[in-house]
């Protein structure tokens, strides 16, 4: 039996060997991902200038009251939110990002957010 810590570990070696390779600039800033067991929080960042462009996150009222769904974090969740967070990145003027899952593997409900994040018309 694997526990928690090993796996909390193996996902933060895996965000670091990511982050060596993903970098946002102002063309094509990062859109970085975290799933957490009940929520799912996105921000998009411009790493040269090291700032945040836009944060979101499934407990925000904007997004509650547009999904009407219970909870955050199951793929169902994923879906909505990935087409809410294009959908505001495309009205703040970004339509390409570099796309980090942070460490996490790319299934499940990650895969979600990304696939309905670029049907919407999020380019990466």
């Amino acid at each position: 039996m694997i526990s928690k810590n090993r796996v909390k570990s193996n996902r933060i070696i895996r965000h670091f060997r990511i982050r060596k390779r993903v970098r946002g600039n102002a063309n094509r800033p990062r859109l970085s991902v975290y799933p957490s067991l009940q929520h799912f929080e996105a921000q998009i960042i411009d790493d040269f200038e090291q700032k945040t462009l836009a944060g979101f996150s499934t407990k925000a009222k904007e997004f509650k009251k547009i999904s009407g769904l219970k909870t955050g974090g199951n793929v169902a969740a994923a879906l909505c939110f990935g087409k809410f967070v294009a959908e505001q990145a495309k009205a703040k003027g970004i339509k390409q990002v570099v796309f980090d899952r942070g460490g996490f593997l790319y299934h499940g409900r990650v895969k979600a957010f990304a696939d309905a994040a670029r049907e919407q018309g999020l380019s990466f």
